[in-house]
């Protein structure tokens, strides 16, 4: 990344930050961290990155769960990390299903364009050029290089499925979990 630009790393939420669940997560009560990976949120913020989090969240469409629910969720994320020295600076989400259309869904890159938008990231056909997107699935890292972002694939999650099928971006990059992924971004840029 070049020197003006801002230090930004873009996490998916469920399968990264937080257990998956297959029938979606619908509280704060199931809102339960991935070992590490709170803390690998809070080792990045003190090397200096800020942390925007790019989430589909179609359980609100489908009435799964209420914005308040949602906001409870983050809310619990952002009190277990304060004592890790850690937070996150931003979160966007797309709260509709595939049937909606919208473009914010990914593997659309409506929300990669948000946040671009939101840090002032202006060129225009790759306005997340080196910005590292880790995600669990093949959508998260579509959405992220449509963008020029460099794909990285936690095996937490929905990880290992996604590896074994195949057909990640170039370059896709493979960590252990969200804490393998900062290790090995910080070691790099050491």
């Amino acid at each position: 990344m070049s020197s003006s630009s801002t230090k930004l790393i873009i996490l998916d939420r469920d399968g990264v930050i937080n257990e998956d669940r297959d029938d979606y997560v619908k509280s704060s009560a199931e809102w339960v961290p991935l070992p590490g990976s709170l803390e690998a949120i809070a080792l990045l913020n003190q090397a200096g990155y800020q942390i925007a989090v790019a989430t589909n969240q179609s359980g609100l469409a489908r009435g799964y769960f209420g914005i308040n629910d949602l906001h409870a969720m983050h809310s619990k994320m952002e009190k277990l990390l304060k004592p890790l020295g850690g937070h996150v600076d931003s979160i966007f989400f797309c709260p509709h299903m595939d049937a909606n259309g919208c473009d914010c869904r990914k593997p659309l890159p409506g929300l990669m364009k948000e946040i671009a938008l939101r840090y002032k990231k202006n060129d225009s056909t790759t306005p997340l050029l080196g910005v590292p997107v880790v995600g669990d699935s093949l959508r998260d890292l579509q959405a992220g290089v449509a963008l020029g972002a460099t794909p990285h694939l936690v095996l937490t999650g929905k990880g290992k499925k996604a590896l074994a099928k195949g057909g990640l971006p170039e370059g896709t990059q493979i960590h252990e979990d969200l804490m393998a992924f900062a290790n090995a971004l910080l070691q790099d840029r050491a």
